[in-house]
């Protein structure tokens, strides 16, 4: 009777259904819409009326007067200590710059440190204005900026977009919105015996820390790690790449106009660039407090082995063999992987730490994705108007060239590029022509070591069991990053997602853990500790244990009792009590606790 009471209310409400004048209100539709949307646009971009951004003014970096190609573009020269800067698409000359020395590093530390112990008493208030205002100039002058970092490290306008302003955007939004969650005190829990007690964590600042960053992505590098360290309250000091120094000082005056404009002082935030001789002043220097190190893995192990000197703990992040896993199950919907391919492994010519640098394939979609992919491989044009700009130089192309050789000779099959390039219009240019590599077993070096630039290489797996692709993604001795598409639903899928040896897995997209501000870093040898997000921010502090008496208004503080007062008078009724004392806190039934509590009553 019941059921047929609920199938008779069922068909009853669906005639109202029917019967119910929606027209009349279609006309409120899009008002509600509108309303819905504008909610949600209002609650990421609201900032309330006194914490509106101060624009600022900086002036660009000095081009020089004439255009000057150079008969060999590189770093050093002879007859100068001196950089010498250029343009890699180019071989345009750009300029000098001169060196840090040991000397100007402790004067560069020195000043941060002064400037931090003033900055370390600002509120969370203070530093959100100042990075508003960072984030606003950044918005404004974002042609300029990557302008600038186009003609530092030879990346197209397009690319200097999503690496360089985006992702940087992002981290400042992120902070300003997510900063002070993350660093305010957080209460932690207690336990029986101390349930007296109110436990705290405080993130205080650690002082003046240091980064390290590599050439790929000049201005985020050098501003990612000032937003999270001056945000934290600290001083901050970043050595850039002696390749892409020329837009170094102009980055920094960026990020020092925001302090300026808030009326704090600049020398908070310091930029030095040195050869690598010198680099290890400042990885051993006892006034540095943390170091981020974003570099190779054999760069690596002489700054950690600086930094232990001084006792400096070390984030390092030493770039990924980054694989991407293509599940049969993808089938349907290989037309998006492929352009989420072509860019995870083609932007900035391939020079991106989590770029995708391997695509692993299942065999049911191996062949369909290499026919997709080998015209797409062929079309790409390189010049910085163009599809695919310039490497940084051209010390790695040989490496490179001979990467590809050796797996063609053990049975890959080269369908596109393989070798450097001589554009026709900027012949002292540093270009590598697209490559695509298939066929490719996890026995070659190509397999195994990170190319770091425009290549894309396919392996297929043997089977379509989460078992054997695990066994290609999981070989070589990195762990950055990965991503896996497929069906969501599919079980295959989720065995990946969990199973792969990865500091982050994006699922059907590329790298976007990156750009939501997840704590960031790698396993293996990709490097240790993390970066971005709470984690990121929490690093670059000094956490402090706090544990109070919470009920001190009553006059309820430790007190140590009789039995094991010193000097002690009895040890067989002080170990007695001292027994009874952890039985009440840990044992683990009533009756045990109860028994506990017995033993302390009569040895008190």
């Amino acid at each position: 009777m019941a059921v047929e009471d609920l199938v008779a209310w069922a068909d009853k409400f669906s005639d109202l259904l029917r019967e119910f004048p929606l027209k009349d209100f279609v006309f409120l539709f899009y008002p509600l819409l509108c309303a819905v949307v504008g909610g949600i646009v209002l609650y990421f971009t609201h900032t309330d009326y006194w914490d509106k951004p101060k624009r600022y003014t900086v002036p660009a970096p000095k081009k020089p007067d004439e255009f000057k190609v150079l008969d060999n573009p590189t770093v050093k020269v002879s007859g100068t200590t001196a950089i010498q800067c250029y343009n890699p698409a180019t071989g345009q000359f750009l300029g000098f710059v001169n060196p840090s020395t040991p000397a100007g590093i402790d004067r560069a530390i020195a000043q941060a440190a002064a400037a931090q112990e003033k900055w370390a008493q600002t509120t969370f208030t203070e530093r959100r204005k100042v990075l508003r205002s960072m984030l606003q100039y950044v918005l404004d002058n974002q042609e300029q900026i990557c302008q600038v970092s186009s003609m530092d490290s030879g990346k197209t306008m397009v690319d200097a977009q999503l690496g360089e302003i985006m992702v940087t955007a992002e981290k400042l939004q992120w902070t300003i919105k997510h900063g002070e969650k993350a660093l305010r005190p957080s209460q932690r829990p207690t336990n029986l015996l101390m349930s007296y007690k109110k436990n705290t964590v405080h993130y205080e600042p650690l002082g003046v820390v240091a980064a390290l960053v590599s050439w790929n992505y000049p201005f985020h590098n050098l501003i990612g790690p000032i937003i999270s360290s001056i945000f934290a309250g600290n001083g901050v000091v970043v050595k850039v790449s002696e390749q892409t120094c020329w837009s170094a000082a102009y980055y920094t005056s960026i990020a020092r106009g925001a302090l300026v404009a808030h009326g704090h002082d600049p020398q908070l935030i310091q930029s030095v660039v040195c050869w690598p001789q010198t680099a290890g002043h400042l990885t051993s220097h006892p006034g540095i407090s943390h170091l981020t190190f974003i570099g190779s893995r054999p760069v690596c192990h002489q700054v950690a082995a600086s930094a232990a000197k001084s006792l400096i703990p070390v984030v390092a992040e030493l770039g990924g063999k980054d694989a991407a896993v293509i599940l049969d199950s993808a089938a349907p919907d290989l037309h998006r992987i492929v352009d989420i391919l072509m860019r995870g492994t083609f932007q900035a010519s391939g020079q991106n730490c989590i770029g995708i640098e391997r695509i692993v394939a299942a065999p049911g979609v191996y062949d369909e994705l290499v026919s997709m992919l080998e015209p797409r491989v062929k079309a790409l044009r390189l010049g910085l108007d163009k599809d695919v700009g310039a490497m940084v130089s051209d010390a790695s192309f040989t490496r490179l060239e001979g990467l590809v050789d050796d797996a063609v000779m053990k049975g890959a099959r080269l369908l596109a590029g393989g070798k450097r390039y001589i554009h026709p219009d900027h012949p002292k240019g540093f270009y590598f022509t697209p490559t695509l590599l298939v066929d490719v077993t996890p026995d070659m070096a190509i397999a195994n070591e990170e190319c770091f630039g425009p290549i894309m290489t396919i392996l297929r797996s043997p089977s379509s069991s989460a078992s054997d692709i695990l066994a290609l993604a999981n070989a070589p001795d990195f762990g950055l990053g990965s991503s896996v598409y497929g069906r969501d639903s599919d079980p295959v899928l989720k065995a990946v997602v969990r199973g792969i040896r990865a500091g982050g897995v994006a699922v059907n997209d590329f790298a976007v853990y990156y750009a939501v501000q997840l704590p960031f870093g790698g396993v293996g040898g990709s490097g240790y500790g993390r970066f971005a997000g709470e984690e990121g921010l929490r690093g670059l502090c000094n956490l402090k244990s706090i544990c109070e008496d919470r009920f001190a208004w009553l006059g309820v503080r430790t007190a140590i009792p009789p039995p094991v007062r010193y000097p002690v008078k009895d040890q067989g009724r002080g170990w007695k009590f001292t027994s009874g004392v952890v039985g009440l806190g840990y044992a683990i039934t009533i009756r045990e606790k109860l028994g506990a509590l017995v033993d302390i009553l009569r040895n008190m």
